[in-house]
């Protein structure tokens, strides 16, 4: 009779699938990695694949989700009863955040694969929604901590809060995509530093920039 499995044994066979999900996403993208490919990779069964994640999407959100959640915590703090987001803890939320892309290997692959190595064809329709979800997330956060500072200020903002905020994700969007692609090119949070705050100050807001 076969050893029954226990709940340890069944993570570790999980966390090696999402390593090698993790590795073989990235060499050879997404849509050209098969679930075999990764169950090989892995020294795991296809069945076992199944046993874990429903398809490869699912495996792709579940792979996002061990790596960022810390991310998602930082810059949402999803808390019930958490207080509404400050400009100054918004921009301090989103340096640490370029802080951990920039120093935690890991972290990076999952942030190059989601940007520069997936498709979204019809088999990743639900890492798609995931994307939009934490994107429309994202957005409304930042959009009630800049109408806060806006409500903050004795002269009325030149920007409505929705367009602020959408400047704002794309300025950061945009910052990491470049860093992505050529991470020799410049400091990721000297960057981010630099340019959020010069960002926020054109919208006449000032922010406490923390140390380097």
């Amino acid at each position: 009779m076969a050893p029954r499995r226990t709940k340890a044994d069944a993570m570790a066979t999980r966390n090696a699938l999402l390593d090698a999900a993790e590795r073989l996403f990235e060499e050879k993208g997404v849509s050209r990695t098969s679930l075999q490919d990764i169950a090989g990779a892995a020294g795991a069964t296809r069945g076992a694949i199944y046993w874990h994640f429903k398809d490869k999407a699912d495996l792709f959100n579940a792979m996002m989700e061990r790596a960022t959640a810390p991310l998602d915590q930082l810059l949402l703090d999803p808390r019930p009863g958490a207080p509404a987001p400050d400009m100054d803890r918004v921009f301090e939320a989103m340096l640490e955040a370029l802080h951990r892309i920039a120093t935690d290997a890991s972290l990076r692959r999952v942030m190059q694969i989601a940007i520069h190595r997936v498709e979204y064809v019809q088999e990743l329709d639900a890492v798609q929604a995931r994307h939009l979800t934490m994107h429309r997330q994202w957005l409304a956060h930042n959009r009630s901590a800049l109408e806060r500072a806006f409500a903050g200020r004795s002269c009325p903002a030149t920007v409505p809060p929705d367009m602020a905020a959408l400047g704002l994700q794309v300025l950061v969007e945009g910052l990491l995509q470049g860093w992505l692609l050529d991470t020799e090119a410049f400091d990721l949070v000297q960057a981010g530093r630099s340019t959020i705050a010069t960002y926020l100050r054109g919208l006449g807001l000032e922010v406490k920039t923390p140390a380097p």
